[in-house]
Formats: C-alpha cells, structure tokens, sequence
C-alpha cells in the first residue's frame, strides 16, 4: 500500500497557481498546512493573476515563477526539491477554444506530457492531474461515474482528455504516482469574468444585459471552489490511490436561467437585463457526475451549500470591484466583443 506524503511538512508544486482555482487551492494549503512550501508556476496568460495571490504574497511558504508548463527548463526549476505535484495550469474557456484550439492542445496536453517527465525523472511522490467533467461529453441522463466513456465534443474538452490519459498512461507505464480528478463546474471569488457566474455578475453591477447562450437550459452541477480544494487534499492524503481517477461533484444541477434567477434576485435586478444570443457550436445540454467512489475512498463529502455560496460570491464580487475591473479592461473587452457581437 503506497503511503500518502505528509502535507504538514511536503513541497508542493502548484501549477497555474495564480489562475482560479490554483489561486484558491495555494491559499488553501497554506492556511491548512503553515509547515508546508509551495512553489506557483504560472504563464501568467490572461487567466493568471498576481493579485489573486495577494494573500500570501509575504509568506515565507511561498514562492512564485514565472514560467510556461511546456517549458522543461521552467518546470525543472519550479518542480526542484518537491514532493507533489497538482496541475491546475490549463487554457479552460470553451468559447476560447473554438476560436484557437492549437493554444489548447499545446498547454493541456503537451504541458501535462512536460510536467510528467519530469516527474518521472525526479520520483515525485504524488501527481494530481486537474481534468474535468467535460471530458465525458453530454450526459442526457444518469451521472457520469469514472468508467463512463470519454466522449468529448468541442476542443477544450478534447485536449483535457490528452492530459487526463497521459497521466494514467505515466503511471501504468513508468510507475509515476498520478492521480486524476474530474471536477463539475467551479464557483467562488477570483474567478475570471468570462466565465458564467462572475460574467453575469459583473454585467448587473454595470447594468449591463447577460447574455444567456440559446434557451438558457443547458445544466452542470456547480461545486464551491472551497469544496473542490477540500476533495483535492482529501484525495492527497488518501492512501493507495495512485492510477486511480476520482469525479469531484457537489449534486447542485441548475441550469444557466437558474443560475440567472438567483444572481438577479440577489443583486436586485431586473429580468429584462437578460438577453438570449445564438447559442455556440458543440454546446453540451447536461453534464453530471457521479462522486461516490470518492466519498467511499477518502471520506469527501461537500460542506458548502448552494445558495449560501452563492450568495457568498456574488457578495465578493460586489466588494471586490477593483480587482475585476482591471480584469474587465484591454484584452478582455476586445475578448467581449468578438464572442458577443451580433449573436
């Protein structure tokens, strides 16, 4: 039975740690773990973000590099002396992947294929590859367990599954401890305002229209950022887990005029500030996942209710109005632009 590393004392290395969910998973282990090192290597593309570090920025646990994933000399630099490995860097945006898929391909399967040689090469003693439940495609009915076929229908998707089965294929093959998780959709402060929730969000404080793709009932389950960060270190101490893939899901299915109502409600909004556009290309109307095997393996369960969260982060970003604001500038409304335009 292989050991767990011990987190109160291990080295991680954390990459994309200044995007999202990294970001939130760095503050994570170092108020969980103060005996910890954590080294971020991030591109720092339009995704990452210094300041969503800025928590930690003076703690002596932690260093940042700058760097690419499918750059050897940047990962064998940041990867130096660690004891774990959890990838989080990846280009993530759907939209964005049908108009440049080759930015995709590059960072979420040929950055995952860098990062597990050298792994291999210095005998890393876990690596979690970060994937995601889009790699199943549409699930019409039932939940997605891990043996569910990996039916992925735009290139975003398909270049997560490249990274996904290099990881097992890196521990079938070489004996690399990897672990792969594929999580529902994410929620929380220090999310870019392209996605969903904080898009909406931001547009209402603006008094700006949301633009809700096609009938607005495509569904996903939505798990808090804080609960994905939690299963993820539950599944770092979990003995005997290597090779293994775990779902990480929370059993909030809602759809985007759901996710609308409560954002509007809460902000005090209007329903005429929604405004239907063409839906995309590819666009899946339902994913689920099935999470059992994880609770039955590490005793995970979600603690962060739906609404409560929600309110939560839709809180934060009123508060937090600055940050997004410099996020929302230059490449982002060009971004806007291009994606929203006569739809």
């Amino acid at each position: 039975m292989a050991e767990a590393p011990d987190l109160s004392r291990a080295r991680v290395l954390v990459t994309g740690g200044a995007g999202f969910i990294g970001s939130n998973f760095v503050q994570f282990l170092r108020r969980r773990y103060p005996g910890s090192r954590v080294t971020v290597l991030d591109k720092l593309t339009y995704a990452g973000n210094l300041a969503n570090l800025d928590p930690v920025r003076e703690d002596p646990g932690y260093r940042f590099i700058k760097g690419d994933i499918c750059d050897p000399p940047a990962v064998a630099e940041a990867m130096a002396g660690a004891d774990v490995v959890v990838n989080f860097a990846a280009e993530t945006h759907v939209d964005r992947s049908i108009e440049n898929a080759h930015a995709f391909l590059m960072t979420d399967t040929v950055g995952v294929y860098v990062l597990l040689e050298e792994a291999r090469r210095i005998g890393i003693r876990r690596f979690v590859q970060v994937s995601t439940d889009e790699v199943y495609g549409e699930i019409l009915s039932g939940a997605a367990t891990e043996l569910s076929p990996l039916l992925a229908r735009n290139p975003y998707a398909a270049s997560k599954i490249g990274g996904d089965r290099l990881a097992y294929s890196y521990f079938a093959t070489y004996g690399v401890p990897a672990v792969v998780t594929r999580c529902s959709n994410n929620y929380g402060p220090y999310q870019h305002p392209e996605k969903l929730i904080p898009l909406f969000v931001t547009n209402l404080i603006e008094e700006k229209p949301v633009p809700v793709y096609g009938t607005g009932r495509n569904t996903r389950d939505w798990i808090h950022v804080e609960d994905h960060c939690a299963a993820i270190d539950a599944i770092l101490r979990a003995v005997d887990v290597e090779g293994e893939t775990f779902n990480i899901g929370a059993g909030n299915e809602l759809s985007v005029l759901e996710i609308t109502d409560r954002i509007l409600r809460h902000l005090g909004k209007p329903a005429s500030l929604i405004r239907h556009v063409t839906d995309r290309p590819g666009h899946d109307r339902r994913y689920a996942l099935d999470a059992t095997k994880l609770e039955r393996k590490t005793g995970f369960r979600p603690s962060v209710d739906f609404e409560h969260g929600i309110a939560r982060t839709i809180d934060w970003y009123v508060a937090n109005r600055t940050w997004w604001e410099k996020v929302r500038s230059g490449e982002f409304r060009d971004y806007y632009e291009r994606t929203y335009r006569g739809r």
